[in-house]
């Protein structure tokens, strides 16, 4: 395969961010559903002395407490390094700070709040085509795309060579470069590295998202890219010859490796169907859409100043260490779980607002909305948008929906406008069900009634979007009146 090699200089401005472990937690509570994450803090509660559980009318007394809590040189160290805002929009170019949630409208009661069964988890392949569909690819780039998911297993890795899927699509005018340009893009969906070809090149990409500035990343890069049968048979003296790496160079070098996902597939797992919480509520009160989180989903977390006192102290003993890195995990684990709630309200409430048509009058009134268009009304990455939309569950009156269900395609109208997929769905579910048994509609007719509506849409698309309503077509549907 011939290499077009250019050389060439490009200044590029960009504020960047360190994936510090701290952030790398966060990032990971986010993308965690509530089922999950109450099962992480409890954990937290059960291995950290310094956290404890708190009851609401406990919050006021434990503030007061905190206030008052004077903090010597050790402490004062502590604070300085944890910042006032987890930047959790850590993908990786911008940095988001926010305020603090605040709940207001109506107090739910726990016999209000219906629970929702039903499949909590999706396929890994549905999970990337659901990032296609709102990608703004050509029609040409969706069919590679498809391609490429199609050639994904269950772990991330590409099941077949990329000259195999040039090869499948049967397109004269597609090409390697074409593919591999997709392929690229791919590799930076959520989760990042999947549909790589192997693990080398599944952990670079993975690295590649971490800004140049972080410690260690070249050593990294090149134990990667040169050295990883060395790294796998962990013969780190050898490591440390071919690499003229030093011994505690080598050793971090190797920890930022091994906080990298060998099998980012993985991490989106199918299941069985099980009872989720609403993590988010939406109330209509005095004619407008009231949001907030629920509060009675996960567990309320402090310090326990007891112990917090104790590692105030200058003792240097093992009792003394122990104490203050519990304290500091502590802290963390607060400042994060607080960063991931202030992000899912936000994103929320902005959903609601852009689809209040939606929460007013149904299913036909859906906006077309994607990714980028939340992202851009709340100045975070779209990655990041992904996870806080993925396995995160909204209770309204019209039911209860996952939030990525308001994110969907559009198609042009005849006056100019964009209608949703959603919406179109909705119309198409409607005509039907209004049809004569004895002369039900075909896609064709069903593509003219939406045609007379300004909505145009291709036949195939009718019956697609048939399909995923699991109706059958109309020499199926023909009953004897």
């Amino acid at each position: 395969m011939a290499l077009n090699m250019k050389q060439g200089l490009q200044l590029r401005l960009s504020q960047q961010l360190a994936m510090t472990p701290q952030l790398q937690q966060a990032i990971r509570l986010l993308q965690l559903s509530t089922l999950e994450l109450q099962q992480e803090l409890q954990q937290a509660l059960d291995s950290n002395p310094l956290l404890e559980q708190t009851d609401l009318h406990d919050e006021v007394e434990t503030k007061e407490a905190e206030d008052r809590e004077s903090l010597d040189t050790v402490d004062a160290l502590e604070q300085k390094d944890m910042p006032e805002e987890l930047p959790l929009d850590a993908s990786w170019d911008e940095i988001y700070t926010a305020g603090t949630p605040s709940g207001n409208g109506v107090d739910y009661q726990d016999d209000e709040l219906p629970v929702y069964q039903g499949e909590t988890t999706q396929s890994l392949q549905d999970y990337l085509m659901w990032q296609v569909e709102l990608t703004p690819f050509t029609d040409t780039d969706r069919a590679i795309a498809t391609s490429i998911v199609d050639a994904v297993d269950d772990t991330g890795y590409l099941t077949v060579p990329v000259e195999d899927i040039v090869e499948s699509i049967g397109d004269d005018e597609i090409g390697l470069e074409e593919v591999e340009a997709v392929l690229k893009r791919i590799q930076r969906f959520d989760p990042v590295g999947v549909a790589a070809k192997d693990l080398r090149d599944c952990l670079l990409v993975q690295l590649s998202q971490f800004a140049k500035e972080t410690p260690w990343i070249d050593e990294a890069r090149l134990i990667i890219s040169d050295h990883l049968d060395l790294l796998a048979n962990h013969d780190f003296r050898s490591l440390m010859r071919v690499t003229r790496l030093k011994e505690d160079v080598l050793k971090e070098a190797v920890n930022l490796i091994q906080s990298l996902d060998p099998r980012p597939g993985q991490s989106i797992q199918t299941g069985e169907p099980e009872y989720v919480i609403p993590d988010v509520l939406v109330r209509k009160v005095n004619d407008r859409w009231v949001v907030e989180l629920n509060s009675d989903s996960l567990p309320r977390l402090k310090i326990n100043q007891h112990y917090a006192a104790m590692g105030n102290s200058t003792r240097n003993d093992a009792d003394g260490q122990f104490i203050r890195s519990n304290l500091q995990e502590a802290r963390w684990l607060i400042k994060s779980l607080e960063s991931r709630n202030d992000t899912l309200l936000r994103v929320s409430r902005c959903i609601v607002e852009q689809q209040q048509a939606f929460f007013e009058q149904g299913e036909e009134f859906m906006k077309p909305m994607v990714l980028a268009d939340i992202a851009q009304a709340v100045e975070m990455h779209e990655s990041t948008i992904s996870r806080v939309t993925t396995q995160k569950y909204l209770h309204s009156p019209r039911g209860i929906f996952e939030l990525k269900y308001f994110f969907s395609s559009h198609v042009n109208t005849e006056g100019g406008g964009e209608a949703s997929s959603t919406a179109i769905r909705a119309l198409v579910k409607k005509l039907i069900a209004a049809e004569n048994p004895a002369k039900p509609l075909s896609d064709s007719k069903l593509t003219t009634l939406l045609s007379d509506q300004g909505i145009m849409v291709a036949r195939r698309t009718v019956a697609k979007y048939r399909e995923s309503l699991s109706i059958p077509p109309s020499n199926q549907r023909k009953q004897l009146v």
